[in-house]
């Protein structure tokens, strides 16, 4: 007898976890991507802004990330993070206090619940992370990353990765917090990069900042840029 599957991920990956056809797999994959593209239908200009969860109300992380989001609003751009807590709670807050568009992308996860319903205007819920990822790239016009973890690297390196290979252009890739990403940085310098790993050009596709009105900046030329 098969085992029920503890999540729709898990249902996905794992081909012994449920007796649910692949058919019916696709039919809810399908489905998923259909709702992302019909609700966002028409955003033109926005910015994927990703952190951690963890991240303390109040905190200077916190402030940094809703300064962000009304700075951002304030250019024009919709501000589109995981609707969770922590610093993407702080960015959606941020834009919504500015008058900006302020979106939450939630994943069904068994540990973390969306924090941010108060602070956004578009609550859009999706069981399977590629599909959700979709979304982050299409309506983006920038990945804006603040300090965080496993989730936010992940989002990093999958637009580095699309980036690099040229499924997308004019996108730029910034992150917030010199001192927390530095080591990164040196790390794929030092010894990715010097060990042949990647290209030395490909560093470039990392920018680091710690200066808001330098964010805005880039992502205006990218906007203009992608014809946005």
């Amino acid at each position: 007898m098969a085992r029920r599957p503890a999540t729709p991920d898990e249902e996905l990956i794992d081909a012994h976890a449920s007796e649910i056809s692949d058919a019916t797999r696709v039919q809810r994959m399908s489905a998923e991507l259909a709702m992302g593209f019909r609700e966002l239908d028409g955003l033109r200009r926005g910015v994927s802004v990703f952190g951690s969860a963890r991240t303390a109300p109040g905190s200077p992380e916190y402030e940094l990330a809703r300064e962000l989001g009304r700075r951002l609003a304030d250019a024009g751009f919709a501000v589109i993070t995981g609707g969770g807590p922590g610093a993407m709670q702080a960015a959606n807050r941020g834009a919504r206090e500015a008058g900006g568009h302020s979106i939450g992308l939630n994943i069904d996860l068994p540990f973390e619940h969306a924090d941010a319903a108060e602070w956004v205007d578009q609550s859009l819920d999706f069981h399977y992370f590629f599909c959700r990822k979709v979304m982050f790239v299409r309506y983006a016009n920038a990945f804006v990353v603040l300090p965080g973890g496993y989730g936010t690297f992940d989002e990093l390196f999958e637009a580095l990765c699309l980036i690099q290979t040229e499924k997308i252009r004019s996108f730029p890739v910034i992150l917030v917090g010199t001192a927390y990403w530095s080591g990164l940085v040196d790390w794929l310098r030092e010894r990715v990069a010097a060990d042949g790993k990647i290209g030395a050009d490909d560093l470039d596709l990392l920018h680091v900042t710690d200066d808001l009105d330098a964010v805005v900046q880039r992502v205006l030329v990218a906007a203009e840029e992608q014809g946005a």
